[in-house]
């Protein structure tokens, strides 16, 4: 134990500060995924699916992804999703 220097001790007490930082970092990642899955939850129950694929007229502005269920805009020829990026040409 005579051996013990300071470059031991700074050793030692960086990989400790290590072990706390990636503890809590671990943690705070498992909150965030519950909060995320929470969310995804609960923008599942409030889209109105019968809306999105309501037959209105010939003229849409809007459609449904056929990706992920979210709304579509067009622009020129090509619809593009507002979420997922999904993107075709009519």
């Amino acid at each position: 134990m005579d051996d013990f220097n300071r470059r031991d001790f700074l050793r030692g007490a960086g990989l400790a500060f290590a072990g706390v930082l990636g503890a809590a970092s671990f943690a705070a990642g498992q909150q965030e995924e519950e909060e995320d899955t929470k969310t995804s939850e609960e923008e599942q129950e409030e889209l109105d699916y019968d809306a999105l694929f309501a037959e209105d007229s010939g003229d849409e502005d809007t459609r449904a992804c056929p990706q992920c269920g979210a709304l579509m805009y067009r622009q020129g020829r090509t619809w593009t999703c507002e979420n997922c990026g999904y993107s075709y040409v009519e």
